[in-house]
């Protein structure tokens, strides 16, 4: 079992480099946040930003599948990555309709969980 997460580890860095893109895109998001209720141009940056950190949670999705199929490793990953998607799509939704209540602690859980997905691999 130790050998297939070596493996896995050093065979396929494209999944790495999708969830630390990932998770850097959602940090930059709370940053955005803080500009959206302090300065004229936040609104401008945090939209962008969605859309970007939107961009790399289906660009994990890519990797993981890519990661398992022709890479030969274990298919956990895509659910991990499709989970992310849905909450992405979720947070996407609650942002749209001004639901600060829902939107910020999810935020908070998908920067959490985007943490422990890179830990992981």
């Amino acid at each position: 079992m130790t050998t297939h997460v070596t493996t896995e580890r050093s065979g396929f860095p494209f999944l790495r480099i999708a969830i630390a893109l990932q998770t850097l895109t959602i940090f930059l998001q709370a940053v955005s946040s803080g500009l959206l209720m302090t300065s004229a141009y936040g609104e401008v940056l945090h939209s962008v930003g969605a859309r970007v950190m939107y961009g790399a949670s289906m660009l994990y999705v890519l990797a993981a599948v890519l990661a398992w199929k022709p890479g030969g490793g274990s298919p956990r990953p895509i659910g991990h990555a499709v989970g992310f998607l849905v909450l992405a799509s979720v947070q996407v939704a609650v942002g749209i309709a001004h639901l600060p209540s829902v939107h910020l602690p999810l935020g908070v859980l998908m920067f959490g969980l985007s943490v422990l997905a890179l830990a992981r691999r």
